[in-house]
């Protein structure tokens, strides 16, 4: 049963990962990977991705789909909670003054948190919902593409 189950889990995951890449989405699995990107000068959107039901129906769906969009952040990045936890926790300490949430999205201008989208906004909602409040989020603080 348990080795079944880690199989099922390892497949999880990588559809889940494959499906944020897929999208534009550049992964960073090591603290230092994400110093490098969180550090870049310009806005980054980083999807805080994770295994749960509302990532995959919910947050991943939105997340490809926002882009189809006039502004857009000059930098998409992901980091997989619960997976690469390193990358997380690194990236997690820019988002100063929000709780840990996931899956969620923070924009960052210049290495800065600008807002976030925390799980709380993603659960129970539906894709377009979200959509519409990252398109907001690039309305506010992005240039046009």
């Amino acid at each position: 049963m348990s080795m079944d189950f880690n199989f099922f889990m390892n497949d999880v995951v990588r559809q889940a990962r494959e499906e944020i890449v897929s999208a534009g989405y550049e992964e960073l699995k090591t603290p230092e990977e994400v110093n490098q990107a969180l550090s870049k000068k310009g806005t980054t959107l980083v999807m805080i991705n994770s295994v749960c039901g509302c990532a995959g129906g919910i947050a991943r769906p939105a997340a490809a789909h926002a882009l189809h969009y006039d502004k857009r952040p000059d930098q998409l990045v992901t980091v997989f909670a619960g997976q690469d936890k390193e990358a997380t926790e690194k990236a997690r300490s820019y988002f100063t003054g929000y709780p840990p949430s996931s899956p969620s999205f923070a924009l960052l201008k210049d290495g800065k948190i600008c807002t976030m989208i925390e799980r709380h906004q993603i659960e129970g909602n539906d894709p377009m919902t979200v959509i519409s409040k990252l398109q907001q989020t690039f309305d506010q603080y992005c240039e046009e593409v």
